[in-house]
C-alpha cells in the first residue's frame, strides 16, 4: 500500500543539498509533499515527483504571533493532507509542526540538525528546551546528527534516550563529490572556507588569522571565502578584499570547482549538527581544518586527514593553519588522501539513506 509522506522544513535550497537522495527512495514507497519556503529548486523537486506547497516560515524571528499563525498553518495542512507520516527538519517546523502532528495523532520523526544559538543563551534555551519537550513527547524518534546533541536533548529531559537516534549527517554523496586531483601550488596554498559568512561560523577568528598570514607569507597563501555574509559582516569583508587579505567568490550554486582548486577546507564554526562543508571538502580529497566540537571533530582525524582547533581561539587557529603550510605537498595532498577514505567507510551517503530509512521502518 502506498504511503504519504509530508516533509516540513524552513530551507528548499538545503533540502535538495542534502536530502534530495532520501526522496528519491521515499518516492519508491508512495507520494511526498514537501512544505517550506521554496527559495530554489522547486522545479526540480516537481520533477522528481514531489508535491511542493510554499509555506512561509519567518526562520529567526521570535513574534509569538507569526510562531501561533504557523501552528495553525501547519494544522490546516495536516488535516488537509492526512499523510502517513510527517518528517520535519529545523527547529521550527520541529516545535510547530511537531505540535500539530502530536495534537492531530498523526506519525512524525523530528530531524534535530544542531543546537543552534538558541541553546547558548541561557533564558532562550529555557524556552526552547521547554517547547522542544512538548513538541517532542509524541515523536516516532527523534534523529541526530552528532552523538553530543542527542545527549544534550536526553540530559535535558527532552527526551527520553530510547528515543533518540543518531546518525551520521546527511551523509556525503561520494559519486557527486569524486576525488579531484589536487592541485599544483606555484600560486599559493589555498584555504577555502565555504559557508554563511556571520560570526558564528567562526569567520572573526578566520580573519584575523588570515590578516597575521598574509602578513607572514605573502602569496604563498590564499583565502577564499565562498557564501553569502550577513549584513553586519559586509564592511569587513570589503576592508578584507580591498586590503588583499581574501578572495570572495560570493554564493555559488555548485560548489564542487571551490573544493577542487583548494588544499585545505577550514571550518572554525562555534556549533555544528554535521559540517557538510567538511565531508564534501574531504569527500573531494582535501585536508580539512575545524573547531573540536560536536559535528566538526567527527569529519577529522586529528593530524591524519587535518587538525581540530579550539572554538573561538585565533593562536590555536593559527596554530594548526601554519602546521599544514609547513608540510610539504606531499604530506598535505596524503592528508587529502585519507580523508576521503574516511569518508568512505563512515561517510557513504548511501549507506546513510538506507539507516535513515531504516530508523523510519521503510525497510
Amino acid at each position: 500500500m502506498k504511503k504519504k509522506f509530508l516533509i516540513v522544513t524552513n530551507h528548499s535550497y538545503m533540502l535538495w543539498q542534502f536530502r534530495r537522495e532520501l526522496i528519491v527512495e521515499l518516492l519508491k514507497q508512495g507520494e511526498v509533499v514537501i512544505s517550506t519556503p521554496f527559495v530554489g529548486h522547486e522545479d526540480d523537486f516537481i520533477a522528481m515527483g514531489c508535491r511542493c506547497i510554499p509555506t512561509e516560515i519567518d526562520r529567526r524571528g521570535i513574534n509569538p504571533l507569526k510562531d501561533f499563525k504557523l501552528y495553525w498553518l501547519y494544522r490546516k495542512l495536516l488535516k488537509r493532507e492526512r499523510p502517513d507520516m510527517v518528517i520535519t527538519y529545523s527547529i521550527k517546523p520541529n516545535i510547530y509542526a511537531g505540535y500539530a502532528c502530536r495534537s492531530l495523532n498523526i506519525p512524525y520523526v523530528v530531524n534535530v540538525q544542531g543546537l543552534g544559538t538558541a541553546f547558548q543563551k541561557s533564558v532562550i534555551s529555557q524556552v526552547v528546551t521547554f517547547m522542544y519537550k512538548i513538541a517532542l513527547g509524541g515523536a516516532r524518534t527523534c534523529l541526530f546528527e552528532n552523538d553530543a546533541n542527542a545527549d544534550e536533548f536526553v540530559n535535558r529531559k527532552i527526551i527520553k534516550k530510547k528515543n533518540k537516534t543518531v546518525l551520521h549527517g546527511a551523509g556525503v554523496n561520494l559519486d557527486y563529490y569524486p576525488t579531484q586531483p589536487y592541485p599544483k601550488e606555484e600560486n599559493g596554498i589555498h584555504f577555502l572556507f565555504l559557508g554563511r559568512i556571520m560570526k558564528e561560523k567562526g569567520v572573526d577568528e578566520l580573519f584575523a588569522v588570515a590578516r597575521i598570514m598574509k602578513e607572514k607569507y605573502g602569496n604563498k597563501v590564499v583565502f577564499d571565502l565562498v557564501g553569502f555574509f550577513e549584513d553586519e559582516y559586509k564592511g569587513k569583508v570589503e576592508e578584507l578584499i580591498a586590503d588583499n587579505v581574501v578572495c570572495f567568490h560570493g554564493f555559488q550554486v555548485d560548489p564542487r570547482p571551490y573544493y577542487a582548486s583548494a588544499h585545505c577546507v577550514v571550518v572554525p564554526s562555534y556549533h555544528e549538527g554535521m559540517c557538510n562543508v567538511l565531508l564534501e571538502g574531504a569527500a573531494t580529497g582535501r585536508a580539512l581544518i575545524a573547531s573540536d566540537i560536536p559535528g566538526c571533530r567527527e569529519a577529522i582525524d586529528n593530524g591524519v586527514n587535518g587538525f581540530l582547533c579550539k572554538k573561538m581561539d585565533v593562536e590555536s587557529l593559527l596554530y594548526c593553519m601554519e602546521c599544514f603550510v609547513a608540510l610539504d605537498a606531499g604530506k598535505r595532498e596524503k592528508m587529502g588522501k585519507t580523508g576521503r577514505y574516511k569518508m568512505q567507510r563512515e561517510f557513504d551517503k548511501g549507506v546513510v539513506v538506507k539507516e535513515t530509512l531504516m530508523t523510519l521502518g521503510l525497510k
